[in-house]
């Protein structure tokens, strides 16, 4: 059983999500503390490939305010830990689909480990959000009506 630390909502909305992976994130002593009571924010956050490694920027993780002297800022780029594989494919796919990297979940796994969860998504244009919420809110209308007509 993991324990989900944070997502990112907007990942969801603003892309179509094609395939996720699961990375190791390195840490400072004090962000995993930082972690674990206070959660980290996803908004705006992507990962990119540079010279064969993995990186994440933007992910927000608060100060711990119980740390002495080892303090960190809080928007660094962290390494993401993945296999040489798995970066090599991701390179590829990324070159000829036009794809991006953005991290969805950050949680804790069943050993205790700070994962992060990426996913290989592609950005919707405006008028599919449209389409979308169009979509969901004839939903909700038609199971509105349905729960009226079983009642009476």
């Amino acid at each position: 059983m993991s324990k989900v630390v944070a997502t990112n909502r907007k990942a969801r909305r603003d892309y179509q999500i094609v395939e996720t992976y699961e990375a190791g994130i390195e840490l400072k002593g004090n962000e995993v503390k930082s972690l674990r009571i206070r959660g980290c924010t996803l908004d705006d956050s992507f990962a990119r490939v540079e010279r064969g490694e993995l990186f994440l920027y933007n992910v927000h993780i608060p100060e711990f305010e119980k740390s002495s002297y080892f303090k960190t800022e809080p928007k660094r780029t962290r390494k993401l830990l993945v296999h040489k594989k798995e970066i090599k494919k991701l390179v590829g796919i990324i070159a000829q689909k036009g794809l991006t990297l953005i991290p969805t979940k950050v949680y804790l796994n069943e050993r205790g480990k700070i994962k992060v969860e990426i996913a290989l998504a592609k950005g919707k244009h405006t008028f599919d959000k449209r389409k979308k919420l169009k979509d969901d809110i004839t939903n909700r209308e038609v199971q509105r009506a349905l729960k009226r007509f079983h009642r009476g």
